[in-house]
């Protein structure tokens, strides 16, 4: 096998392994958004659901689950303590 065989071949691997890393990270926070913003809108209905007791309510829309999923717990909270205080 000749030398310029040898060197397409690992240069055309090592092109493979970096477009694989450059499109499995932005999957990953994908995914990783993706499960926080279910697990936000499971946080916001539970909040709901005890908050029927006390007339408390918070909407559910996009913005909110977004919030809730980019900040985790603390941005639940956040939010319960905003419709707290307005």
């Amino acid at each position: 096998m000749e030398l310029i065989n040898i060197l397409t071949y690992i240069s055309g691997l090592c092109i493979i392994f970096v477009l694989c890393r450059v499109f499995i990270v932005p999957l990953k926070f994908m995914i990783k958004l993706f499960i926080n913003s279910l697990i936000g809108a499971l946080i916001i209905l539970i909040i709901n659901f005890i908050g029927q007791l006390f007339s408390f309510h918070i909407g559910l829309n996009f913005f909110t689950i977004i919030f809730v999923s980019i900040l985790g717990v603390p941005g639940a909270i956040l939010l319960t303590i905003i419709k707290l205080f307005i």
